[in-house]
């Protein structure tokens, strides 16, 4: 979608011909420019551009200052359906009592059910390094907690001392 300021209006059109759209809509077909300044001064409402790198650029007659007034409403009427998704982190340990897990878990079931996504970080602190199996343990058991309601979005990766997976929520109908 175009910005406002984007569109190029009446005079400062310097195209030698342009494709015509008339203000109801119907085709004009390719005409020169003159001819579309005349038209529109004729019928009070102002040439613009529209579709600047189409070849011939399409052109249309619209009454100008409706014209930005409906494409702010149109911009405004999208943001309002638009849904903002969150992600929201859960830090665990790879030495976590089963209560402090299962209570991990509940909260990330609340977030996915909230329509957030959900990454999972597992710290590995000194020697942890070498467990890398108790944290895919850990994984499978969020996975069986968690796939009613969340699939996995990006599988597991290790960086540095952690390890990521992210649980995106499924969409129902």
């Amino acid at each position: 979608m175009y910005a406002i300021t984007d569109f190029i209006i009446n005079e400062k059109i310097r195209d030698k011909q342009v494709r015509l759209i008339d203000a109801d809509g119907s085709q004009r077909g390719i005409v020169p420019i003159e001819f579309a300044r005349k038209l529109a001064d004729e019928k009070q409402l102002d040439l613009v551009k529209i579709a600047p790198d189409a070849n011939p650029p399409v052109c249309k007659l619209v009454n100008y200052s409706k014209f930005k007034y409906e494409l702010v409403k149109k911009e405004k009427e999208a943001r309002k359906k638009q849904k903002i998704i969150v992600t929201k982190e859960i830090r665990i340990s790879l030495n976590i009592d089963t209560h402090d897990l299962n209570v991990k878990m509940k909260k990330a079931a609340q977030f996915l059910n909230d329509g957030n996504k959900v990454k999972l970080s597992i710290r590995f602190k000194g020697r942890e390094l070498g467990r890398t199996d108790l944290a895919n343990d850990l994984i499978n058991k969020f996975k069986d907690t968690l796939k009613e309601i969340g699939n996995v979005e990006k599988a597991a990766v290790f960086e540095n001392r952690s390890v990521f997976l992210t649980f995106a929520p499924i969409l129902k109908n």
